[in-house]
């Protein structure tokens, strides 16, 4: 006999008696269709490999320039380092800050977080699943966090050119910092918080 479990609905609040999942398949609430429970297929080793490539090309994105200026004749490459010691130098302290963290330091953090979320996972003892249980919830606000970067440098191109004042073209490390975000994004869509309870099966 399959064994089953009560899982409440995040919409409509149903409670569901549920077998357990098949790999590649979901379950849907009965009342409102809203997913229950998914199986994601080769979570952890999809998990793994995206975080990795995130890891990386994180580097080579805050080593080369992220943006190449021209203004009034005078190139400049600046990496998000540079940015932000930049920031910090005319006083904007609070820009720099918040730069530091949602470029730097946050996505760092992040891919740290999944990379142990896959190993501790791995390991399947009873011992961790408090700690992989608020791992994973860490890596899930940091990751809102992470965004933030996104919007402040696309506000800041279109500013620029806005008025007219520079030429801002994305430098070398540009493409590196895509990456890292597209990968990070990927690795925390691939893994399968419901890995986290899951006893080893003998």
């Amino acid at each position: 006999m399959a064994e089953e479990y009560l899982v409440s609905c995040k919409i409509c609040g149903l409670t569901h008696r549920l077998p357990e999942v098949e790999t590649g398949y979901a379950l849907d609430c009965s009342l409102c269709g809203h997913e229950l429970k998914r199986k994601t297929p080769y979570s952890l080793a999809l998990t793994a490999a995206f975080s990795l490539c995130a890891l990386l090309f994180y580097f080579p994105a805050n080593l080369f320039p992220i943006l190449k200026m021209s203004m009034f004749g005078r190139i400049t490459e600046n990496t998000i380092f540079t940015g932000v010691i930049r920031f910090y130098q005319d006083g904007d302290y609070f820009v720099a800050i918040v730069v530091f963290l949602a470029s730097i330091l946050i996505p760092f953090l992040k891919i740290i977080g999944l990379i142990l979320l896959v190993v501790s996972t791995r390991i399947h003892s009873q011992n961790f699943q408090p700690f992989r249980t608020k791992l994973y919830q860490a890596v899930e606000t940091l990751g809102r966090w992470a965004m933030l970067d996104v919007f402040a440098v696309a506000v800041l191109i279109s500013l620029i050119k806005l008025g007219r004042l520079a030429n801002v073209v994305g430098g070398k490390g540009a493409f590196s910092f895509v990456m890292v975000v597209i990968f990070t994004i990927l690795a925390s869509a691939s893994f399968d918080p419901q890995m986290i309870w899951e006893e080893k099966k003998s």
